[in-house]
């Protein structure tokens, strides 16, 4: 084992040496070593204090997570079936671990022993919060519970856990199985010359003449945009909607439908055997909301808030194809393709107008620059790091004295073998051992256009306000001054409260000042000029409220899902949906459409019973970022008051305590309707 690359592995991961035969073998070592670790920290001493046994589970937590990461990671961005047999192999293993530590009784009334000492009040703030959350957490890893039923809360874990990585695979491989080699050029008529370039380079890499489109974003997004064949869009419309279902070209074949069921039942059933009455109840235990009827009013608010101008925005946009087409009925395959077309007429602006301006090498340096300006950090790129893909870059953040803060790899490109989606992931923590600190390291991912020949990809504003919401994420990571991993970066920060440094970046993208430092057109160098700036700005809440009731169709559906299952034997997801819809949707959904079996938020990620934090955290966010407003987007001291009371706290005090230490009061959703064009 001396050999494994992932056993006592130093520094940054050595993708290029990692195989998945050293998967199993190293993951069950690790995991025997820390429960027999435990058990000797545990006999060997009474008088438990943070030296001599908190510090050290720290360490092995720090040991296990740098062998994992890059495994977990691998299976989301190199995908392949050995690399899949090891990656599920570890799951139960893991799952195992994870019920035995957080049903230890001896190690939690170690927990009870330390958080009772009298100099409980000397430790840190940091500290004290990992043992706090620490008590709470084995609460909620059943350990009150009798014999019996912990064995059933460990075998519910371990079940979930294969389900939801079942649920995941199933997307890929259903997203990836689909392709459409079209051969007559005169079938993609509207297509920009962009997405023309990406099909033909497509088949050409499988030994193909034509175009090739698949149901990757970049792929698909610009047919349903610009293609003016009809019956195109509803094709790859309908196949994008029933990935991994009962219904569309590949129906049954990657079906979730039974995934879906049965991992809402263990939620449920482990949400009752802790004492909750539903999923959603237990979801909130370590969540800034405090009741699912404070989730719900929030959500009911908003949707109440954006439904008379989203129907209107509805409207419009029927009465426009109905003019300019003759529709009469505007289908779900028509709403993209109508939209941009009114959005050019009314503000005589598009994505693809604007992707000249938006190389990927200039935004990086916006990008950089802008967190430079704000922050008081130099981003520098570090050459031969080993990565997994030839297309990854790797960069450190450095403080005003040259020293590391952070680090990120950088995975920009939609390809074969990779997840879909843009996502920050930690690799390295940020933690103390010893007289040493190691500095955090992130993965930073996404899923543009790859460049095309020898040309430069360029990328539309939508992606590049993804750029900035996954850095930002990835700056609450490697920014962070806490000292102990419990709550270093984004551990320990409450879930409806993850995505405010997230959003909060995007408001960059929308600001003069900040886009004359990198939005320069590719040809010319020129800079965006103020009419294009005037049209962005104007068509910036163009639809919004129609966008607002989407993201609160799939936050009320992931919500009432989560907590209405618990009162029916049976739950017809469909059905629920539909609900949903019938209450806040003003675009049609054809009967086909099965959404719900590639929501991976919510029935593979973390965002069970709480998909509300994306509203929830932007109400923060936008309120967060009117203090800029107010003294200027590049103010420094509101630039480090920021950096100082968000992202080096981590979760190391109740967000909510740390945004009133900024904003000087509790937020207001008032900017948020403000920024999306809505009335208060």
């Amino acid at each position: 084992m001396t050999d494994n690359p992932l056993i006592n592995c130093e520094g940054l991961p050595h993708f290029g040496r990692i195989k998945p035969e050293h998967i199993e073998p190293a993951i069950t070592q690790l995991l025997n070593d820390n429960l027999q670790q435990v058990d000797q920290l545990l006999e060997s001493n009474t008088d438990y204090s943070w030296d001599n046994l908190l510090q050290l589970l720290e360490d092995m937590d720090d040991k296990l997570g740098r062998a994992w990461s890059p495994v977990s990671h691998l299976h989301s961005v190199a995908d392949n079936d050995a690399l899949r047999e090891a990656y599920n192999n570890c799951l139960p293993k893991l799952s195992d671990y994870s019920t035995k530590m957080g049903q230890n009784k001896a190690l939690f009334k170690a927990y009870q022993h330390i958080a009772a000492q009298d100099n409980f009040n000397d430790l840190t703030a940091a500290q004290q919060k990992i043992i706090n959350n620490a008590l709470r957490d084995f609460k909620l890893s059943g350990i009150d519970l009798n014999s019996e039923d912990q064995a059933r809360y460990g075998a519910i874990q371990q079940q979930l856990s294969k389900l939801q990585t079942s649920f995941e695979e199933n997307l890929l491989d259903a997203t990836h199985a689909w392709k459409k080699l079209i051969t007559d050029k005169t079938e993609l008529s509207g297509l920009p010359e962009s997405a023309l370039a990406l099909a033909a380079q497509a088949a050409s890499n499988e030994g193909k003449q034509g175009w090739l489109l698949t149901l990757d974003i970049p792929s698909y997004m610009p047919v349903m945009q610009y293609a003016d064949d009809a019956e195109l869009r509803r094709e790859m419309y309908e196949a994008y909607v029933t990935r991994a279902s009962d219904s569309g070209p590949n129906a049954g074949q990657w079906d979730n439908s039974n995934n879906m069921l049965e991992i809402l039942k263990l939620r449920t059933e482990k949400a009752r055997l802790l004492g909750y009455h539903s999923y959603a109840h237990y979801s909130l235990a370590t969540k800034m909301a405090d009741t699912p009827e404070q989730v719900l009013e929030f959500l009911n608010d908003l949707a109440a808030r954006s439904k008379a101008s989203a129907k209107a925005e509805f409207d419009e946009l029927a009465e426009y194809a109905k003019q300019t087409a003759g529709k009469d009925k505007l289908e779900a395959w028509d709403v993209a393709y109508f939209s941009e077309k009114l959005r050019q007429e009314k503000f005589d602006i598009s994505q693809e107008q604007l992707r000249p301006y938006f190389p990927v090498n200039q935004v990086l340096e916006g990008l950089f620059a802008i967190t430079e300006k704000l922050y008081g950090v130099n981003i520098t790129e570090r050459k031969n790091v080993e990565t997994w893909h030839e297309d990854v870059s790797f960069y450190d953040i450095l403080d005003q004295n040259g020293e590391i803060r952070g680090s990120f790899y950088l995975d920009l490109y939609a390809r074969q073998h990779k997840r879909g989606g843009a996502w920050m992931d930690e690799c390295l923590v940020r933690k103390k051992s010893g007289d040493k600190i190691q500095t955090p390291v992130a993965y930073l991912t996404c899923n543009f256009t790859p460049p095309i020949g020898n040309q430069a990809s360029l990328i539309t504003h939508d992606e590049v306000t993804t750029l900035f919401h996954e850095f930002g994420h990835g700056l609450h990571h490697m920014m962070t001054r806490i000292e102990y991993s419990g709550v270093s970066g984004i551990n320990g920060v409450p879930w409806d409260a993850v995505e405010l440094p997230s959003q909060f970046m995007e408001n960059w993208c929308w600001e003069r000042e900040a886009l004359d430092l990198f939005a320069r057109h590719i040809d010319s160098g020129l800079n965006i000029d103020e009419d294009m700036f005037q049209k962005m700005t104007r068509a910036r809440t163009f639809q919004s409220s129609m966008q607002m009731l989407r993201q609160l169709e799939f936050a009320l559906f992931d919500f009432r899902l989560h907590l209405e299952f618990a009162d029916k034997s049976t739950l017809d997801i469909q059905a629920l949906l539909n609900d949903v819809r019938k209450q806040v949707t003003v675009v049609p959904t054809p009967d086909f459409n099965r959404f719900q079996h590639s929501f991976a938020h919510i029935f593979a990620g973390g965002y069970a019973a709480g998909y509300y934090s994306y509203k929830w955290a932007e109400v923060l966010s936008a309120d967060a970022f009117s203090k800029f407003e107010e003294n200027g987007i590049f103010d420094q001291a509101t630039g480090r008051q920021f950096l100082s009371t968000i992202l080096e706290q981590g979760g190391s005090r109740e967000p909510l305590d740390l945004f009133v230490e900024f904003r000087g009061r509790e937020p207001s959703i008032e900017p948020l309707l403000r920024h999306s064009g809505i009335a208060a």
